[in-house]
């Protein structure tokens, strides 16, 4: 067996007799561990963590905690995250593999050399990216913050925006400033179409069409509000619409149904012939893997301790801007 696969318990086989959840519970209390996932990890695995947000929100609970260990049901660089904030924590992941299709198109390498171009911007990188990038950054965003960290620069600063073009556009379109832009994208969001969106339109006219802003401008253009998943979940809990038609990754209907076991659920299948949204990444996670990552404490986040402190201050000073 390779090396990763012995750092990686994914390769590893649960007695399928054990009680997961029960198991997970006691390793949990035994190893004074908080268990962070984001809202796109399946029901079953958000229905056992402590905390359930999206990146802004994951960040601020990792910042925070004083627990000895963090298990991050989420993906690669939503664990590097907590990592930056909490060096002298045991930071793990339940399968090595879930990266981010968004964050591997921007290699920290890559970028540096894109950058030469643009020596006079301010650079304010997407979360969705590694640690490489965001040593390279000035100041980290999320969907739920962007327009805020976008407006909060200086009107005569340059920006390169990075790594999804489609965020980045829509923050343009909200903040009016121009940026040059990454060109990424994340693989579910990236296959919404207007089309798609145009058809459950005509076949749920009453429903409100909310969508993510990774998805692409001709997409964006055509919902009633398009917000992060947070934003997402709230605009669903607040609004008196009946029915919504949901673009974004199809984990945060778990969420919605709870908050809205009254409204219909529409989520925009993606163009690829299949009729789910779903990011295999984040699915990789599994209660098997988070049991055997809290059991053995791997696999284990660990960063270049210059390159973590490097991520630090524009992880820092996007938290300063909540």
């Amino acid at each position: 067996m390779d090396a990763h696969a012995l750092a990686n318990p994914a390769f590893e086989t649960v007695d399928p007799a054990l009680d997961l959840v029960e198991e997970i519970k006691h390793l949990r209390a035994e190893r004074r561990a908080v268990i962070l996932a984001h809202y796109y990890q399946d029901p079953e695995i958000q229905d056992l963590a402590d905390f359930v947000g999206d990146s802004l929100q994951l960040s601020q609970a990792a910042a925070r905690t004083d627990a000895q260990v963090i298990a991050f049901c989420g993906v690669h660089f939503m664990a590097e995250t907590a990592k930056i904030l909490n060096p002298a924590k045991r930071v793990v992941i339940p399968d090595l593999d879930a990266g981010c299709s968004l964050a591997d198109r921007c290699p920290a390498d890559a970028f540096a050399a894109w950058l030469k171009d643009y020596p006079d911007h301010v650079v304010v990188s997407y979360i969705n990216c590694s640690a490489g990038v965001k040593a390279l950054s000035d100041i980290i965003c999320t969907s739920s913050n962007a327009e805020r960290v976008v407006a909060s620069i200086p009107p005569d600063r340059k920006i390169v925006f990075a790594p999804d073009r489609h965020l980045g556009r829509w923050v343009m379109s909200r903040t009016g400033r121009d940026m040059v832009l990454w060109p990424g994208f994340c693989i579910v969001h990236e296959q919404f179409t207007a089309r798609r969106v145009a058809q459950l339109k005509a076949a749920h006219p009453e429903a409100q069409v909310i969508v993510h802003p990774e998805c692409d401008v001709s997409v964006s253009q055509m919902a009633d509000f398009v917000g992060s998943t947070a934003a997402l979940l709230r605009c669903v809990g607040q609004s008196p619409a009946k029915a919504f038609i949901v673009g974004t990754e199809a984990g945060i209907l778990h969420q919605m149904r709870k908050l809205r076991p009254d409204a219909e659920l529409i989520p925009i299948p993606i163009d690829s012939g299949c009729n789910c949204s779903l990011c295999p990444y984040m699915k990789l996670n599994t209660l098997e893997k988070l049991y055997l990552a809290l059991r053995d404490l791997r696999p284990e986040i660990e960063l270049d301790e210059a390159v973590r402190l490097k991520a630090l201050v524009p992880v820092q000073r996007m938290l300063a801007l909540g």
